[in-house]
């Protein structure tokens, strides 16, 4: 069974406190995900002084500031970072974090297992010679890129070290409308890069990420927060706890029954195949020597006689027997 690796982001939705971080490190475990994902920064590293909110950070914070005064409020510090890493070790949960800057990369290499490359830095050229120098397996969503930039990103990771790469279909926009999510799109990466992919969920709801599983995904990212009502611009794009856990269970489900490409008769509905079934049984009263034909015999369950597939094998033989109606028939 293919087993798929499910993130809980918790990317900033810890509103820069370490002890909501922890809380939602345990209702990620709670809830069945495989690891817990944080976001990375050096403030100054990231954003100039003059760069301006999303649209939908604006709508979904309801302030109007920059960049660098909502996410002055809202980064842990890399000292934060080694505590909870440590605390995911502790209550067994993996630890993941999302760098967004070349120092931040360093800091956090001894950290991860694996980097996860968000959308915003696929064309950023020495962000991605850093991550790739580390030779480290690489995550990489996809979201706001065109096929060439993808090309060119993989390229890069690939020349400076990069061996083992995963792409993620992914939508920047919290939340994400269905109709610009293009699960298919799964598909056309896989073909044409030849790794495994996974999907990047921004929508509201699980449905979605549920319903990538089915299509193939190997990876599910999915953000996370105690309650959709708190500030912060990414808990209207987030499940909450019990969503979460209904999303786990989904999705595991969904794995057991995707099976193999095999068609076989399953162990579960091999008792029903003499009930459900039928045989060639005696149409009425018959005579031992009797011909049999179609005016003497018929098919009605149970299964367990001669089969109805065996018909032209049986009519025109002789019966070997008297036999009543409705009793099977003997050859």
């Amino acid at each position: 069974m293919r087993k798929t690796l499910i993130i809980a982001e918790i990317g900033v939705n810890h509103n820069g406190s370490l002890q909501m971080a922890k809380q939602l490190v345990r209702k990620a475990k709670e809830a069945g995900a495989d690891i817990v994902k944080f976001q990375t920064a050096k403030l100054s590293s990231l954003v100039s002084k003059y760069a301006e909110m999303a649209d939908y950070q604006k709508k979904n914070t309801g302030i109007v500031e920059s960049q660098k005064e909502m996410l002055q409020k809202l980064l842990l510090s890399y000292e934060d970072f080694v505590c909870l890493s440590e605390y995911c070790k502790d209550i067994g949960i993996g630890f993941l974090s999302t760098p967004f800057d070349v120092e931040s990369i360093h800091f956090l290499e001894r950290l991860v297992p694996f980097w996860k490359v968000p959308s915003g830095e696929i064309t950023d050229y020495p962000y991605l010679v850093e991550i790739a120098k580390t030779k480290k397996p690489v995550i990489l969503s996809t979201g706001m890129c065109e096929i060439s930039e993808i090309d060119n990103a993989i390229a890069i990771l690939k020349e400076n070290g990069t061996t083992e790469l995963t792409l993620l279909q992914c939508n920047t926009q919290y939340p994400t409308p269905y109709e610009d999510v293009n699960l298919k799109a799964m598909e056309t990466l896989q073909k044409r890069y030849h790794v495994a992919v996974g999907y990047s969920d921004h929508t509201q709801g699980i449905e979605v990420a549920i319903a990538a599983v089915a299509l193939g995904a190997v990876v599910i990212e999915k953000h996370f927060t105690l309650d959709r009502r708190l500030p912060g611009p990414d808990h209207q794009a987030s499940s909450e706890p019990e969503e979460l856990k209904n999303m786990v269970n989904a999705i595991r489900n969904i794995e057991l029954s995707l099976g193999s490409p095999e068609k076989k008769i399953s162990p579960s509905e091999k008792e029903n195949l003499s009930v459900a079934r039928k045989s060639i049984v005696a149409a009425r009263e018959i005579k031992k020597g009797e011909l049999l034909s179609k005016d003497n015999l018929t098919t009605k369950r149970p299964g367990n006689g001669v089969s109805p597939m065996k018909w032209k094998e049986v009519t025109g033989t002789c019966a070997i027997r008297d036999f009543k109606e409705d009793e099977l028939i003997e050859i």
